[in-house]
């Protein structure tokens, strides 16, 4: 690594020094007569003697204004403002040896007639639809404060998010989700529980990608989500601090932001706290095996705790209009504690009772959980901007690295021998990865723009764990006294997985308003796998190796500049990651196992999509249909096994249920979305999504008697609705509801859920301060989620009540005197692969137990 930014630095140094020098022309304006700056002045920069624009900028509040990337010579500035006559200067020179020409302050004067005051407002639209993305500003949302990025999520079109925190885009949980455009190692490994420590004040924007092109990894079949928090392109030092605290949860937000010249620095720091909140489960299963039925009844209750905390650092330095370096270091940390109990009564009986005795006994239990996870995400960039216009080569590199340890106990009382042993486990993981990549960018002409590039992506995750018993000096289980190594459960695993990349892009722009860009991207995998604990049966060691080429196509025709009608392609694929693929057996709640599969093979899925996007005055409408199709269609299976560790006199088979995850087959999905805003008049903006799709699985014969319905096809929904108002006098309110239907598997459905909220804030003390207050499910204290499973060995049903009313206060102060510059669009690292969802990072498989909070 250390060669590769010595290598950056010296390419930096050579192209720089070859490069043309340019500089910038700065000053400010100010009132004749009242000797205050005039903010929003036009200022227009012509060649000296010239009648053709070339550049131009308004100005700030202080009347300031700046014009960068300005090449050497002779220019003219003209000064235009309402009610004032126009201003010229000239000439103003530049040159090499002093680039840069401050003019000083502007005296322009009031002409004769002066037009009466004229106030002008804009704001950015909460929805946004471009190209290739929706864009969703989430620091215009009033009901954001207060929350974290999950709230945020839940309210972004296309996207639903599940009770765990796991979010999905039109339905399809496989999505890369990105910060600033970068990967986490965080997020690869702990993705619902680092979202959960972002507080939403940290959150500018979030860019939703439905069809990435070639350029993209081909990572996240869903698409991509990216989150975008907030920073300025500012001249000077400036910031904001904001905070919530509220019955559910409370969250603090400091920003800072300075730039002088060429060289810019910001920091952010955030953190979560999240008040104990207990969530209640009610479990029912009865599993078949042989001619025995095992029926256990559980209910529980479990108090959990959560906090967390994110922080970033980042530079840039702009040598000069040609050569620019940035880099950004990002810490994260955080974890959570559950306390749990629970009652349970347990149940046998028989086909053929003959010589039978059916078991019958209840019991209690308690299990704690603790995890906890830190990490950091270290990434330099340099840019080459060359002479011609739009060409331009990047490098970029990145170091992720993450650690995460989670420890459990769990203890059963009042039960036979054998039949539930005591069990504590202690899981360590590590997951570094490696990034290298370099993209090139050149407009071959006025129509023709080429993209290519090459990425190596280096993965290793270690997982180390630990799972302990209490037995006696011959071996038998007494669920009494210290805990002992269980060697047999216990696990060591080594992982690595290297993606190695190469990729073209072609953008045409044609005649008739009609644009086409094409790609094509290809992708070798190679894994690895070595499960070290040779004691535990049927754990070998695994590799994988395979090619996908990945093609892109989008066309796209403007009708009158307000109508876009769009056709696209893409081909995705779901790398499974460890979680899914590691074979060890995990044990944590004995009756509910896990284990993954190192055989999976990833999902490929096969999108086309017709959408046509409307602007009407201030409305924008969007509708969609879209086709997919994927194959080798990743499921977690829940089966009935026969344990023998757990064979008993009260459970002769060792029956017991075991997740495993399996290729089912594949799915067909037609699918059609819709969202639009509209302000029936000018205080009042609505806003609505909604999403739906197609559910019919065609499995393959090795999963066919899981299936529970064959030949149906089941319709599946998310939506969104608000509506918000701006009054008079600073004040601004909202509301909204989120809609999700029940989501279908083959061997049954996840819960459907539906949430409220409103928010209303108030700008006070000349708009550096806001004051909020904000409500989340005000009519409902428990958000009722119940799921099913039913196969022919195994009928199960939950039924969870998750605490999610709240009510909270929200604060905003921003802080600093601040000139806007033009905001650069950051290029670098970016890898949008990886299945994403799993909370155990090294660890391999779930721990089961109560839903997270």
């Amino acid at each position: 690594m250390k060669r590769f930014f010595t290598l950056i630095a010296l390419i930096g140094t050579m192209l720089s020094a070859s490069a043309q020098i340019t500089g910038r022309i700065s000053g400010t304006v100010i009132d004749s007569v009242t000797k205050k700056p005039l903010d929003y002045a036009t200022i227009s920069l012509y060649r000296s003697g010239g009648k053709a624009v070339l550049n131009g900028t308004l100005t700030d509040g202080k009347g300031s204004f700046r014009l960068d990337n300005i090449a050497p010579g002779k220019y003219k500035i003209a000064v235009t403002y309402i009610g004032y006559p126009t201003k010229t200067i000239d000439p103003v020179e530049t040159t090499p040896g002093k680039p840069d020409n401050n003019v000083g302050t502007v005296i322009v004067a009031p002409s004769g007639k002066t037009l009466g005051a004229v106030t002008v407002t804009g704001q950015t639209a909460i929805i946004e639809n471009k190209l290739d993305k929706i864009v969703y500003n989430a620091e215009k949302d009033v009901t954001s404060a207060g929350g974290n990025a999950t709230d945020v999520l839940r309210k972004v079109p296309l996207v639903s998010v599940d009770l765990d925190g796991k979010p999905s885009l039109r339905g399809d949980q496989n999505v890369r989700v990105l910060i600033n455009g970068k990967p986490s190692g965080a997020l690869s490994s702990s993705l619902a529980d680092v979202l959960r420590t972002i507080p939403a004040d940290q959150i500018k924007s979030i860019e939703v990608i439905t069809a990435p092109s070639a350029k993209y990894d081909a990572e996240g079949s869903g698409g991509i989500i990216n989150i975008i928090t907030k920073s300025k392109n500012v001249s000077g030092l400036s910031g904001s601090v904001s905070g919530g605290v509220g019955t559910r949860q409370n969250n603090g937000n400091v920003n800072i932001n300075y730039k002088k010249n060429r060289f810019s620095l910001g920091a952010n720091i955030g953190s979560n706290f999240a008040w104990p909140q207990t969530s209640l489960v009610d479990f029912e299963s009865a599993r078949r095996s042989n001619d025995t039925t095992t029926t256990n009844v559980q209910n529980s209750s479990a108090r959990t705790k959560r906090f967390g905390t994110i922080g970033s650092v980042n530079a840039s330095y702009d040598i000069n209009n040609y050569n620019s370096f940035t880099t950004t270091l990002r810490i994260n940390g955080g974890g959570f504690e559950t306390n749990g109990g629970a009652t349970n009564s347990f149940r046998t009986t028989r086909i053929n009772p003959v010589g039978f005795i059916p078991q019958n006994f209840a019991y209690t239990s308690n299990n704690f959980n603790k995890a906890s996870f830190s990490g950091f995400d270290y990434n330099a960039d340099y840019t080459h901007k060359f002479k011609k216009e739009g060409e331009e080569l990047t490098i970029a590199g990145q170091w992720s690295h993450s650690k995460i340890a989670s420890d459990y106990t769990s203890e059963y009382f009042n039960v036979p021998p054998r039949a539930f042993p005591n069990q504590q486990g202690s899981n360590n993981g590590v997951n570094d990865e490696y990034t290298a990549q370099a993209d090139y960018a050149n407009p071959l002409s006025k129509v023709i723009k080429l993209e290519a590039g090459g990425k190596a992506i280096l993965r290793k995750i270690n997982s180390d764990y630990d799972v302990y018993r209490q037995i006696n000096a011959q071996g038998q289980i007494i669920n009494q006294g210290p805990y002992t190594l269980n060697d047999t459960a216990s696990n060591k695993y080594d992982y690595s997985q290297n993606v190695y990349a190469g990729y073209t892009v072609l953008s045409f722009t044609l005649p008739k308003n009609y644009s086409l860009q094409t790609g094509l991207r290809v992708e070798n995998t190679q894994i690895d796998g070595d499960p070290t604990n040779l004691v535990q049966r049927n754990l070998q060691p695994f590799s994988q190796s395979y090619t996908t080429f990945v093609p892109s196509f989008i066309l796209s025709k403007t009708v009158k500049g307000t109508q876009t009608y769009k056709l696209s392609y893409n081909k995705r694929i779901q790398r499974p990651s460890l979680q899914f693929l590691n074979p060890f057996i995990n044990k944590a709640n004995n009756q509910n196992q896990s284990q993954g599969n190192p055989e999976l093979s990833p999902e490929v899925t096969q999108t086309i999509e017709l959408g046509y996007t409307t602007f009407i005055k201030t409305s924008v409408i969007n509708l969609s249909t879209y086709y997919k199709y994927t194959n080798n269609l990743i499921e977690g299976i829940v089966q009935t096994i026969n344990d023998p560790d757990l064979r008993s006199e009260s459970n002769p088979n060792g029956s017991a249920s075991r997740t495993v995850y399996q290729n089912i087959g594949s799915n067909k999905s037609f699918g059609a979305s819709f969202f639009g805003s509209v302000t029936p008049w000018k205080p009042l903006t609505i806003r609505g999504s909604v999403n739906g799709y197609t559910y019919r699985p065609t499995v393959n014969s090795a999963n066919q008697n899981q299936q529970t319905a064959t030949g149906t096809t089941y319709f599946q929904y998310n939506a969104f609705l608000s509506a918000s108002a701006t009054i008079k006098g600073g004040w601004t309110t909202e509301f909204f509801g989120v809609f999700n239907s029940p989501r279908r598997t083959i061997q049954g459905e996840n819960p459907a859920f539906n949430l409220f909220g409103f928010g209303v804030k108030k700008e006070i003390i000349a708009k550096k301060f806001t004051l909020g207050l904000n409500a989340l499910s005000p009519f409902q204290k428990y958000l009722k989620l119940d799921q099913s499973i039913n196969t022919p060995n195994l009928n199960q049903t939950q039924k969870i009540r998750y605490p999610l009313q709240s009510f909270g206060i929200s604060f905003t102060y921003n802080f600093g005197s601040v000139t806007y510059g033009q905001q650069t669009k950051k290029k670098g690292v970016n890898n949008d692969d990886l299945l994403q969802g799993g909370d155990q990072g090294g660890a391999p498989g779930g721990q089961g137990g109560a839903p997270r909070q």
